[in-house]
Parts: structure tokens; sequence; C-alpha cells
């Protein structure tokens, strides 16, 4: 074997060893992102996660609004992504306790009786106004004192959850996404699709509360989404003086 053959051996050989390096070390990452993503979402591989819709007013069993579908779709990718399976259950039918399966929650407590009896057990410090007919105070969120009131089309609110409960390692989490509309569950969720990775970062698998505010959804959709604040603490801390929320 001349010099020349040699080296053209040696070349190749090199090359398949860095394309195998290569390969391996974005699967080692892949694996690992995954990894985070599965605890983030408590969604291990094969695992089964429930999506709890509301029904549409004055609609057949399952019958979900049109952005709730989308919020649905957004969420089904997230589990897909996870190696996980998902099982849409309308909120008068769900009926398990809290930790054995990951649980996406979707509606504002009026329409999903399941989002009022996590709201209550879990987020004390929440009031939504389900009383008011019309007017600046329907949907209204009270959270640890302040009044978040929706401008249908330009100005409404969200809150964004991921809770567990109690102290076991392999407890499920419960995500919440309790809007003043249906537009506005939408956007939660496509803030979560988007964000999920910054979200795991900074919380890990804890509990926070996150109000977000979707801005003149009438131009841009459930796009333009803004972060008010974390507003875990207040949210979980039972308010001193609920009844005004109630009226």
């Amino acid at each position: 074997m001349n010099d020349d053959v040699r080296n053209i051996v040696l070349g190749v050989i090199a090359a398949g060893i860095s394309a195998a390096l290569g390969w391996i070390a974005r699967t080692y990452l892949w694996r690992r992102r995954l990894r985070r993503q599965q605890a983030f979402f408590g969604l291990p591989d094969h695992s089964e996660s429930l999506l709890v819709v509301n029904r549409n007013v004055g609609g057949p069993e399952l019958s979900v609004m049109r952005n709730d579908v989308f919020a649905l779709l957004e969420l089904s990718a997230l589990i897909k992504d996870c190696n996980a399976h998902a099982r849409v259950v309308a909120h008068d039918a769900a009926q398990q306790g809290f930790g054995e399966r990951t649980e996406f929650c979707l509606g504002g407590p009026a329409s999903n009786r399941r989002m009022a009896a996590h709201l209550s057990s879990l987020l004390p410090g929440v009031r939504v106004n389900v009383e008011a007919e019309s007017g600046p105070e329907l949907g209204a969120f009270r959270i640890g004192g302040e009044d978040y009131r929706m401008e249908s089309g330009r100005s409404e609110y969200v809150l964004l959850a991921r809770l567990t409960v109690g102290g076991a390692r392999d407890a499920r989490p419960v995500f919440l996404f309790c809007g003043q509309r249906a537009i506005t569950n939408q956007a939660a969720t496509r803030y979560l699709a988007r964000n999920h990775e910054r979200l795991s970062r900074k919380y890990g698998s804890g509990s926070f509360v996150l109000l977000l505010k979707v801005v003149n959804s009438q131009a841009y959709g459930p796009d333009v989404v803004e972060l008010v604040a974390d507003v875990t603490r207040a949210a979980q801390t039972p308010l001193t003086h609920p009844e005004p929320a109630q009226s």
C-alpha cells in the first residue's frame, strides 16, 4: 500500500469516526432533551394523559368550541413528542384524583366543572366571576386581591398553571388553562408549546401559576401573549375577603 492509498484510507476512517461521534453526540443531546420534556410534563414513554374539556353550550356530547379544538391540537402535539398518549374526556366525566395521570384541563370554571374544582382545591387565592351576565365584570379574575377584567377582543387574561400535589416523586402534574374566553385558552397552550423548555429550566418539576394577557385577539388571534406576572404565591394563598369576586 503506497502513501496515497494509506492517506485515503485514513481519511475515510477519520471521517467515519467523526460522523459516528457526531451522531452519538446528537442522539445523546436529543435523548436528554426528551427526558427533560417528559419529566416536565410527567409523561414517560407510552404513558397516558387526560385532556379535560368543557362541553359547548347546547351542543352534543363532547362538542367543543373551535378555539378549544385548536388548543387540544397544540397539546396533542406536545404529548406525541413525549412518546405518550392522550385521552379526551368531558369535564363532568373526569373522575379521578391527582397524581395518577398527567392532566391538561381546559376552560373556565363557568363551563368546566373540573376546572372549578381545581381552582377551589389547588388555587384558593383565585376567584373568577361567573355570575355577571355581561359587562366588564364577566369572567373577571381576582388574584391575591387584584382584579383583572377583560376587554373582549382587546385585552383578555388567562391562567397557565402547572401543579403537583403531595410529595411523591412519581406524582403526575395537573396543567390548567383557565381563560376568560376560548381564544385565551388556545393562547395559553400555544405559549406553553413555545416556552416549555424555558419554563422547565426555571421551575423544574415544581408548581407555578402564570398570569398571561392576550393582546388584541380580534386582530392577532392567540399569537400575541404577554406575561403579566408569576402569581404562584398569591394564587395558592386563600383570599382574606373573597366575596367581591363573586359580585
